[in-house]
């Protein structure tokens, strides 16, 4: 019996979208990241509370960290929750 070849051609890759990071860019030049701006912050936290990936918000590493300090300091102070409200 011969044996059949099962070859798949592989997958034609896609282009990868690189987002820049907000508050490097000229646009967010004069904005801060401060625990109190809990609508900047929530921008950052998925529906579940949690802190979205550095590969998903487009941020550089220092204000990724920066973001990430600023949430942890905003749920201590209970400006925002640390889980989901919703089951």
């Amino acid at each position: 019996m011969a044996k059949s070849s099962n070859k798949r051609r592989p997958a034609p890759e896609k282009p990868v979208k690189t987002r820049k990071c907000v508050f490097c860019s000229k646009k967010g030049k004069n904005q801060n990241i401060d625990y109190k701006d809990t609508a900047l912050l929530r921008t950052y936290i998925s529906e579940r509370g949690k802190i979205r990936a550095r590969r998903v918000t487009g941020n550089c590493v220092q204000h990724q960290r920066d973001v990430a300090v600023a949430v942890k300091n905003a749920r201590e102070v209970a400006l925002l929750p640390f889980g989901s409200s919703t089951r």
